[in-house]
């Protein structure tokens, strides 16, 4: 290959440099997501332990109510308000398949952080996935932003994107109806980061309309999409904090969120349309990585292998059998 193929291909961050600012603001969104998890997840857990139910199956009206006069909750959910500001205004000036990735930093971050809060020390395996997750998140953001670039949103594209939010609204709101109680938390991680990976798509597409003066009525079918996507993924998100800790639920979401997000920016965007074969493989490869790291730590994390009885993982730092009357290893 010659040196002016490869400077041909090199069209990402030397096309447009602007977007080097999004990696810091998705960075910073990142930190401010990790602490309001934290805050939310307690104030979930005070006003179950003050309403006298679980939230597992849902939680009630007075449930939700209660949420809004606890000041952690409301903490983290003006933390989470940062975070979507620092999202967004990384998406102003960057492709979202750089920018959506790196929301997986707040996993670590969480993690850390619960571990502080809990007293749980991190496992060999924990620490593990950790690197596997930060490593493959940058490499994928390095490659990325090489390579990747902005593409204007044809009407059939957001034609597309719209039609498979409403039949994953659907799907979703059909699965809870019937299932609900039989529903545990990764059913509501699951169905958040769906969601919250077309909400990010939408707030792409509605910030380059405004910044094109294109406000129509297609522009206010995505603002109404994305407000009620935002609505049904964040009460997905409070019912998974009674079911786990909160990085479980990051894990979760930092899976899911990114690789929706990503799909519909290569599939339907097109914004990887310049990338090279062997770069695209990379992707797929760096993301496996990346994602067996965020799986292996919401399997691994040390609150889980100190409370969790139910789950066939071997406990300790070490990674050795232990008995599990004794609980060894974990925060001894």
């Amino acid at each position: 290959m010659s040196v002016e193929e490869v400077s041909d291909q090199l069209v990402g961050a030397f096309q447009n440099p602007a977007l080097l600012l999004g990696i810091p603001l998705a960075l910073a969104g990142a930190v401010f997501m990790s602490l309001g998890a934290q805050y939310q997840h307690r104030g979930v857990t005070k006003v179950e332990r003050l309403s006298g139910s679980a939230g597992t199956s849902g939680l009630s009206f007075d449930q939700i109510k209660g949420l809004l006069t606890r000041p952690s909750w409301i903490l983290g959910t003006l933390m989470l308000g940062l975070a979507i500001v620092c999202q967004l205004s990384a998406l102003a000036i960057a492709p979202l398949i750089v920018v959506q990735p790196l929301g997986a930093i707040a996993l670590v971050i969480t993690t850390l952080l619960n571990a502080r809060v809990s007293g749980h020390t991190p496992t060999r395996r924990s620490l593990t996935s950790i690197f596997a997750c930060v490593g493959g998140i940058f490499l994928f953001v390095f490659l990325a932003a090489i390579f990747a670039t902005e593409k204007d949103v044809t009407t059939e594209n957001l034609f597309v994107i719209l039609t498979t939010l409403l039949v994953v609204i659907i799907v979703l709101g059909a699965c809870w109806l019937i299932l609900r109680h039989r529903m545990r938390a990764l059913f509501y991680v699951i169905g958040a980061g769906v969601l919250y990976g077309f909400v990010a798509t939408l707030a792409k597409v509605i910030i380059k309309r405004l910044q094109a003066e294109n406000f129509d009525w297609l522009t206010l079918v995505c603002v109404i999409a994305l407000v009620a996507a935002a609505a049904v993924g964040a009460y997905f998100v409070q019912t998974a904090y009674s079911s786990g800790p909160p990085d479980l639920v990051i894990a979760g979401l930092t899976v899911v969120d990114p690789i929706v997000a990503v799909v519909i920016g290569i599939l339907v965007l097109g914004e990887a349309a310049a990338a090279p074969v062997w770069a695209l493989i990379a992707f797929v490869a760096i993301g496996a990585v990346a994602v067996w790291g965020v799986v292996g730590l919401a399997r691994y994390h040390p609150q889980v292998l100190s409370e969790s009885q139910e789950l066939g993982i071997t406990r300790g730092s070490d990674g050795e059998a232990g008995d599990p009357s004794t609980g060894p290893g974990i925060g001894r």
